[in-house]
């Protein structure tokens, strides 16, 4: 579904991500794990072509996708979820999640479908984005982007300052999308939330991925826990 090969991306004169690979395979989670500052939302944003990488390729079901424009990216069957969730708080929540439907688009998410699979948001529907909690707010985020029935999902930081009991709805939801089929990308700093959904992980240090593995591999080496991620 995704390959990225050898990207190298800049900020000004800054060399954030030094030849950065990792694949996601048809149906598959991975996750993309490491400290802050390693470069790994740089990684998904190189993906969905805010900061294309200089060098390097990235492909999206065999199409080269490394300098077309985000919307192009978007229409292509990539969906994002940012960090920071970035709902529009002025909106309803029926605004926010009808925002991103697209006629024409293939898949199975409707309204109705998305709803089902976040329930707490069927009593929010005339809420403004602005009312609702943080974790409502990180489903709507998700809600979203499945409204673009995307092929591929980027997942960046979902469980960011979220409660315990949230974070583990968060994780179910992604867990069941998995199930369903969707690929994910998801770069997450809960370690437990990352090893419980992924298929297989990479962990990043410095721009470079310095790992990879299934979440049973990344378990064993305790090393690399402790040297990559600090636990």
């Amino acid at each position: 579904m995704l390959t990225i090969n050898d990207i190298h991306t800049y900020y000004g004169d800054s060399h954030i991500l030094q030849g950065v690979s990792l694949a996601v395979g048809q149906g598959e989670a991975v996750a993309l794990l490491g400290r802050n500052g390693v470069g790994k939302s740089t990684t998904i944003k190189s993906i969905i072509g805010f900061t294309p990488p200089q060098r390097g390729q990235i492909t999206l079901a065999g199409m080269d996708i490394t300098h077309l424009p985000p919307y192009r990216i978007a229409q292509m069957g990539v969906g994002l979820v940012p960090q920071g969730r970035s709902i529009f708080p002025a909106l309803t929540v029926r605004e926010n999640i009808m925002l991103a439907a697209r006629k024409g688009a293939k898949g199975g998410w409707t309204f109705e479908r998305v709803l089902e699979i976040f329930p707490p948001l069927k009593g929010r529907l005339k809420n403004l984005g602005s009312q609702l909690s943080g974790g409502e707010q990180q489903m709507l985020a998700l809600a979203r982007a499945l409204m673009t029935n995307p092929q591929l999902l980027l997942l960046d930081e979902p469980s960011e300052g979220l409660a315990p009991l949230i974070v583990a709805e968060i994780g179910r939801i992604i867990g069941q999308l998995r199930q369903d089929g969707l690929s994910i990308l998801l770069v997450e700093q809960n370690l437990a939330l990352a090893l419980g959904v992924a298929d297989r992980v990479y962990v990043m240090n410095k721009g470079r991925t310095v790992f990879e593995g299934t979440p049973a591999d990344l378990r064993e080496q305790a090393e690399v826990r402790h040297r990559y991620l600090g636990v």
